[in-house]
This record gives C-alpha cells, sequence and structure tokens, in this order.
C-alpha cells in the first residue's frame, strides 16, 4: 500500500499547477492555487471534495464512498489498498483536479471535452463538471 501511497502522490504532484503539503490531519494534501484538490492518509485513506450533486452522482453509481467524518457535505472517501485501486484513485482526483482547473484554462471547453473522453465520463459527470466552465459574456 505505502508504495500505492507514493505513486499517487508522485502522479498527481507532477499535474500542472499541484502543490504538495502536510495535511492538518495527517497525509499529504494536494493543492491547485489555494484549492485542495484531495488529501491521502497514510493508512489508504484518500479524501476528495467535490460538489454535492457530483458526489451523490459518485456515490450512487458505486464509484465512490461516503466520508465518514463528514458524511452531509461534498467530500468522498476512496479506501487505497493495494496498486489494483491506484487508477481509480488517479482518477477521482483527477476529476476534483478538473473541477478547478477548468475555471482558470485558456480553453475550458477544450480541455473539458479532451478529459471527458480521456476520463471516459458518464454524460452525468460531464453535465455535473460543465457547469464550471466560466461563462463568456457577449459584447
Amino acid at each position: 500500500m505505502k508504495a500505492s501511497l507514493g505513486e499517487l502522490e508522485r502522479t498527481v504532484g507532477l499535474w500542472p499547477g499541484v502543490s504538495l503539503h502536510p495535511h492538518r490531519f495527517g497525509g499529504r494534501e494536494f493543492r491547485l492555487g489555494n484549492a485542495e484538490i484531495g488529501h491521502i492518509h497514510a493508512f489508504g485513506s484518500v479524501d476528495i471534495p467535490f460538489t454535492r450533486a457530483m458526489r451523490d452522482a459518485l456515490l450512487s453509481a458505486g464509484l465512490a464512498e461516503e466520508h465518514r467524518w463528514i458524511p452531509n457535505s461534498g467530500w468522498v472517501t476512496f479506501s487505497l489498498r493495494g496498486k489494483k485501486q491506484l487508477p481509480h484513485a488517479l482518477w477521482l482526483m483527477r476529476l476534483s483536479y478538473l473541477r478547478y482547473e477548468l475555471k482558470q484554462s485558456a480553453n475550458p471547453q477544450q480541455l473539458l471535452e479532451e478529459e471527458t473522453g480521456r476520463l471516459g465520463l458518464s454524460s452525468q459527470l460531464a453535465s455535473l463538471l460543465r457547469q464550471h466552465v466560466p461563462r463568456v459574456r457577449s459584447a
């Protein structure tokens, strides 16, 4: 499991704009700017913030678990027990990253289309992420 946590940390840490920090409850925290995109604990718990709607969609599809300490929030948990779960942990972390990256991207629509295909997002998850694409004001 430690190798999987290390690999998750290395991979997410290489994404553009991501910085790593100690987490206040132990473990490592990933941020994009000032926004936390998730954190990991030494025992293998991966905690990731989403909007309530996205959290509900992930839970109903069985793609994540309720956060054990704050179950009625947008936070989800995923248990990384070994290398087998690493791709899914990275997928969840990428969804959180994408939510914030869309807000600062020069071409958020293109980014969303590319990531929707790359991540194999359902139309429901793509639609929920589309809400984070800044609206362009017409002249």
